[in-house]
């Protein structure tokens, strides 16, 4: 017997959900076992429903043609299938299923004509699976027409078809050929943007965001980068971009885009708290556009015990504007250090150039003046820096606020010399690497090193802001905040020269949003590198993955001061 099976036959054969039964039961036995034809039979044959066993006794012969559509389906087009009611409340229908020998692959072409041929991102469906000698799987076959007609939407290829698309197969030879030759016809193109709604923005500036120039071949992929362009950059409340070759004339696609625009001003004000600092609490306000050209402005506010900052910043958007811009910054903080008689006053402006590179690092370049007015106890001093400056990050991240692997990347480097603006010449550098990954969805390991050096032949000059401090949440627990550092003679904390701090910890999910922990930390600051006097902390805690990212209570062991300090602290692990 030889029977030709044309496109959409078994369209709908592969179902994998297990059935779930109201009353009566359905039992699948498949000798030799075969999970995946089991769970094909089950999903098509559904649920039974409320049937008492003379009615399962009249439904077992359409249950076995399902099931036997159901095998064909995955190429056991020589299944052997009976039926038996077992009684009992409630009643169950049991299938008898011996596959045989499934129905192989003997010849496959699959072939791509006209343009799309010659583009190498169209990918042609291929694989073991697709081979001479494979199983057949009607559900493959149907999978692969997918993969084409997909890929013809995304590169615009709207006129193709497939010229050729046939699955033969010979049960009684056991052999099956696919033949799908899909031509793709002409590639359409994108049209010029036109852009719809009240918006401040000159075009020129609106044109900087478009990813594409009109003419480029079309590509889903530059109308999704569109989209989110538009939206990333925060002027717009609602983004709507239509592309769609429905009643084109011709080969162009023309681009739609609504925009609404949100309101030019927010304000926003929030509170917290950590053992570092204790209470805090925060306030900013921001003017998301000022002129024609997309520029934006904003003031923000933190308070807390021991520092008290206020800043402003100035955003001129470069090209590409929603990733580079020039920005321009000043502010002014107070902070009392290691809570001890330690303070400094520190004034600083200047200017930023920031862009994501290419290979999704984020540079920031950087010129800024900076006065410092300091005391250790009872010495006083004052510092005027002019310090160009570079730094580089990098997050890789599986989610925004609870990753469950990736890692961060943080390197910085500030100079000063004396004469240029500066009482003193200064190499400043500092990094910091995160990492972490999650093993059979419940183990999750997290590790931290963090680096910190300052190069200068007149230390004493080194105003507090550029000196390091170690102990703390996010340094080594069980030791307070910033008391991990060289002390002046009256015993207050001045800062070191290098600092070193790294941490290993484990969590333990023992509910979805609840995690238990166990770290150990080390670290300190200090003045010779030779010879660094390194603290250790271990210590317990729990984790509660809130909607702003996870709440960390700790309770750690600084070993070498014997000392215990709970620690609470809140936000992404990475």
């Amino acid at each position: 017997m030889r029977v030709f099976i044309h496109t959409g036959t078994f369209l709908g054969l592969l179902l994998c959900a297990s059935a779930v039964f109201a009353q009566a039961r359905l039992e699948v036995q498949v000798e030799p076992a075969r999970a995946s034809l089991r769970t094909n039979i089950e999903g098509y044959v559904g649920e039974l429903g409320e049937r008492d066993e003379q009615a399962l006794r009249r439904l077992a012969p359409a249950a076995e043609a399902q099931a036997r559509s159901a095998a064909e389906a995955l190429g056991y087009y020589h299944a052997q299938i009976s039926s038996e009611v077992r009684p009992g409340d409630p009643p169950t229908l049991i299938l008898h299923v011996i596959p045989g020998e499934p129905v192989r692959l003997r010849r496959v072409e699959i072939r791509i004509e006209g343009p799309a041929a010659q583009l190498e991102a169209f990918r042609v469906p291929q694989g073991r699976r697709l081979r001479p000698g494979a199983q057949l799987n009607h559900g493959r076959y149907e999978s692969a027409k997918k993969l084409i007609q997909n890929q013809a939407s995304r590169f615009g290829f709207f006129a193709g078809r497939f010229t050729r698309q046939r699955l033969f197969v010979d049960p009684a030879a056991g052999v099956a050929d696919i033949e799908l030759v899909y031509a793709s016809g002409p590639r359409y193109r994108l049209g010029e943007v036109v852009f719809e709604g009240e918006t401040p923005f000159e075009d020129a500036f609106m044109r900087r965001m478009v990813p594409f120039e009109a003419g480029a071949p079309y590509d889903s992929e530059l109308i999704a980068r569109l989209q989110q362009n538009l939206q990333a950059r925060g002027y717009f409340e609602g983004v709507r971009v239509d592309a769609s070759p429905a009643g084109v004339n011709g080969q162009v696609v023309p681009v739609l885009v609504q925009l609404h625009m949100r309101k030019p001003r927010s304000f926003g004000i929030g509170a917290g708290f950590s053992t570092d600092v204790g209470p805090r609490g925060r306030l900013n306000w921001t003017r998301h556009w000022a002129n024609p050209q997309g520029h934006s402005y904003g003031a923000e506010m933190e308070l807390s015990q021991p520092k008290q900052n206020v800043g402003f910043w100035y955003d001129i958007p470069l090209d590409p504007p929603m990733t580079d811009k020039l920005r321009f910054v000043g502010g002014y903080q107070f902070e009392e250090l290691a809570d001890t008689d330690t303070r400094s006053r520190l004034l600083k402006v200047g200017p930023e150039w920031h862009r994501r590179l290419d290979n999704g690092w984020q540079q920031v370049f950087s010129l800024k003046w900076q006065r410092e007015e300091y005391r250790y106890g009872s010495d006083n001093g004052l510092s005027t820096l002019l310090l160009p400056g570079v730094a580089y990050s990098y997050l890789n991240s599986d989610h925004p606020l609870d990753p469950s692997r990736g890692y961060r990347l943080q390197v910085e480097m500030a100079a000063a010399s004396e004469g240029l603006l500066s009482d003193a010449n200064l190499l400043y550098s500092s990094a910091m690497l995160k990492g972490l990954t999650t093993l059979a969805g419940r183990h999750r390991l997290l590790g931290r090193l963090q680096l910190g050096g300052n190069f200068t032949d007149e230390y004493t000059t080194v105003p507090p802001s550029l000196r390091f401090f170690a102990g703390g949440d996010q340094s080594v627990r069980g030791y307070e905040y910033q008391t991990l550092s060289p002390t002046n003679s009256d015993g207050d904390h001045i800062g070191g020269r290098y600092m070193i701090a790294g941490s290993l910890e484990y969590q333990y999910a023992l509910l979805d949003k609840w995690r238990i922990a166990t770290f150990i930390d080390q670290g300190n600051a200090f003045n010779s590198e030779t010879s660094p006097d390194l603290k250790t902390g271990v210590g317990f805690g729990v984790r509660w993955v809130s909607p702003v990212g996870p709440l960390r209570v700790d309770v750690a062991h600084g070993i070498e001061d014997n000392s215990f300090r709970l620690h609470f602290s809140m936000g992404p692990e990475l």
